[in-house]
């Protein structure tokens, strides 16, 4: 693999990021108002919240560059931890065993969500948003009170350190780094954005335009579950009604924030890391502030809005300045 070809990469998601600026002004003006921000413990909670969100963040990312969209995501993550819960309950519980059958649930979930969208031809919003509901009335089915107390193994997957730093945090960079890699240096990656750019037009260059949107569902569900086991493990209990609530808006602001187009066919895992740490530093920043939960709630709205209004804005420049590229190609091409 290139070294320049990947530094290049890097500095092109860099100069595509203009969140990155607004984070790093917001890190430091919170650090000045607190004198707090940069203390290990708040940067460790920061980290360890981010990381659950960025495992789920990378293959809602590549649906969302594919032209589609997984909102079950927050109840797939209840239930992987429900099942996980489950597992570890028994007297003999195993911890990895218990990490296993909760990916494979979530990754039942994400088949089934691939199925309808990609073989019966439904509308992935749609049909996500109907397993969203579903997918949680299972979840508390199978636990109608939540479980606790799983024991220190299980405990390790969410509060356990290597050289000090949480080992979701180092799952997550390690899974961060081969989605950078997949989408921008293998043939698979290039037709993830080309069925996002037009997928008629890949399908006719023989890119397989439902195989891939496929396996992509099925990876967020199993990733979604996956991210169950941690949460589970780090709150030592497992409410289906409570957990991953909401979560499946935290991680869509979230990729949108890091320049994920909604409408397909754009997007960096660079970006995707930049918009995640943007918004764990906005909900960490609110709390050392004082702010009071109920505006923490108004920001998080706001937050969904400005990522879906700069996705869109972003969508349109871009496209005025291929198109005025395009236009001086032309103009130069007739003066030749």
């Amino acid at each position: 693999m290139n070294p320049n070809r990947i530094m290049t990469s890097l500095v092109e998601g860099i100069v595509r990021t203009p969140l990155l600026i607004i984070l790093i002004v917001l890190v430091l003006g919170v650090q000045l108002a607190t004198d707090s921000f940069f203390g290990w413990q708040n940067i460790r909670g920061i980290l360890q919240d981010s990381a659950v969100i960025a495992i789920v963040a990378i293959p809602v990312a590549m649906l969302l560059i594919a032209g589609y969209i997984d909102l079950s995501v927050g109840s797939t993550l209840a239930l992987g931890g429900v099942v996980a819960s489950l597992v570890m309950d028994k007297a003999a519980g195993d911890p990895g065993l218990a990490v296993v059958l909760a990916i494979l649930a979530g990754g039942v979930v994400g088949l089934l969500n691939a199925f309808v969208v990609t073989v019966l031809g439904l509308n992935s919003f749609i049909t996500t948003l109907g397993t969203l509901t579903a997918v949680r009335g299972i979840a508390q089915l199978l636990s109608p009170t939540p479980r606790n107390n799983f024991g220190d193994q299980f405990g390790l997957l969410g509060v356990g350190t290597l050289a000090g730093i949480p080992l979701s945090v180092w799952i997550a960079a390690v899974l961060l780094v081969i989605a950078g890699l997949f989408l921008a240096f293998t043939p698979a990656g290039r037709h993830v954005y080309a069925i996002g750019v037009n997928r008629e037009a890949a399908y006719l260059s023989g890119v397989r335009v439902r195989a891939l949107p496929f396996w992509l569902f099925i990876l967020s569900g199993a990733m979604a579950g996956f991210a169950g086991t941690i949460v589970v493990a780090r709150l030592n209990s497992a409410p289906a009604g409570q957990i991953g609530a909401g979560f499946e808006l935290i991680v869509l602001t979230a990729v949108l924030l890091g320049g994920v187009a909604l409408t397909g066919g754009e997007g960096t895992i660079f970006g995707v890391v930049v918009g995640v740490l943007f918004y764990g530093a906005l909900n960490n920043s609110l709390v050392l502030l004082g702010v009071t939960t109920f505006w923490q709630a108004v920001a998080s709205g706001l937050a969904l809005i400005a990522a879906i209004g700069l996705s869109a804005l972003t969508h349109v420049v871009r496209g005025r300045m291929a198109a005025e590229k395009a236009r001086r190609l032309a103009e130069l091409a007739k003066a030749a």
